[in-house]
Parts: structure tokens; C-alpha cells; sequence
């Protein structure tokens, strides 16, 4: 199985909007519990190791060049 990057989502924006409302009322910590909490249960469903990986590569990747967006912009 390949790692999909695209939206499989008929409506992203009610799946977005579910992501945000599941925090909503949640402390710092309590949130971030909540997110690993999910992140584990969605790669067990997964359950392709190197689709994981390939998230977890992708996932710092993104992470990475916000942080170098947000640097730049500062810089200007």
C-alpha cells in the first residue's frame, strides 16, 4: 500500500472541522494526549509499517519547511 497524499474525503472541510471540534474544551496537555491517542489508533488501522514511515518522513518534512517559511518571513 502506498502512502496517499490526496483527499479521500468527499467533504475535507467537515473532516477538518471534526479534527478542530474534538479539541474544542481540551487543555495544552489534554490535546496533545488526545492527538497521539488518534495518531496511534489511525496507524493501527494503517498497519503498513513503511506507510508509516513514509507519514512520519512526510509529516517532518512539512514540519520543517513551515519552520523555514515562518524564519524567512520573519527575517523580511
Amino acid at each position: 500500500m502506498a502512502l496517499s497524499t490526496s483527499s479521500n474525503f468527499a467533504k475535507p472541510d467537515d473532516a477538518f472541522r471534526a479534527l478542530v471540534e474534538a479539541h474544542r474544551s481540551l487543555s495544552d496537555e489534554q490535546s496533545a494526549d488526545f492527538d497521539t491517542a488518534l495518531v496511534l489508533i489511525l496507524a493501527n488501522h494503517i498497519g503498513d509499517l513503511d506507510v508509516l514511515r513514509e507519514a512520519i518522513e512526510l509529516a517532518k518534512r512539512r514540519m520543517i519547511d513551515a519552520s523555514q517559511q515562518q524564519q524567512q518571513q520573519q527575517q523580511q
